[in-house]
C-alpha cells in the first residue's frame, strides 16, 4: 500500500494524501471516504484468517452430520422409559404417604376412642365411642391421602 500523508482541506476536512514514488501527490481524498473503503477491503491476514475459522466450522459441521442423531426408536425407547420412570417413583411416593397417614390416623382414632370411653360406664356407650372414633379416622385418612396425591 501506498504510503499516506494526512492533511487538511480549505474547509478544514481531513485528507489522506498519496504520492508516487517521486514525492509527487497522486492522489487526495477525503478521510472518512479513504477509512470506510479500508474497513470495507479488510487487510490480507484477515482475509486468511478468515478463511481458516470458515474451513474449521465446516469441517465441525460435517463432523456433526456424519455423528447424526440416534434412530427414532432409540430416542422413543430412551423417553418411555424416563416416563415409566417417573410414574412408578410418583406411584411409590403416594404408597408411602397413604401408608404413613393411614398410620397415623389410626392413632389420633385410638386415642380419641379410649377418651370417650373412659368417660361412660356401659358396654354401648363404649361402642358408639369406637364406632365415631373409626369414622373420625376414615375421614382423617381420606384427607390425608387427599393431601398426598394433590
Amino acid at each position: 500500500m501506498a504510503k499516506r500523508t494526512v492533511m487538511r482541506s480549505s474547509k478544514g476536512k481531513k485528507l489522506y494524501a498519496v504520492r508516487d514514488k517521486g514525492g509527487k501527490f497522486k492522489d487526495i481524498q477525503q478521510y472518512s471516504r479513504a477509512h470506510a473503503a479500508d474497513i470495507k477491503r479488510g487487510s490480507g491476514a484477515e482475509k486468511k484468517a478468515a478463511k481458516k475459522a470458515a474451513k474449521k466450522t465446516t469441517r465441525r459441521k460435517a463432523a456433526k452430520k456424519t455423528a447424526g442423531k440416534r434412530p427414532a426408536a432409540k430416542r422413543t425407547a430412551r423417553k418411555t422409559a424416563r416416563k415409566t420412570g417417573r410414574k412408578t417413583a410418583r406411584k411409590t411416593a403416594r404408597k408411602a404417604g397413604r401408608k404413613t397417614a393411614r398410620k397415623t390416623a389410626r392413632k389420633t382414632g385410638r386415642k380419641a376412642a379410649r377418651k370417650k370411653a373412659s368417660g361412660s360406664s356401659t358396654m354401648s356407650g363404649v361402642r358408639k365411642a369406637a364406632g365415631k372414633a373409626v369414622g373420625a379416622v376414615e375421614r382423617a385418612v381420606r384427607r390425608a391421602v387427599r393431601r398426598v396425591t394433590s
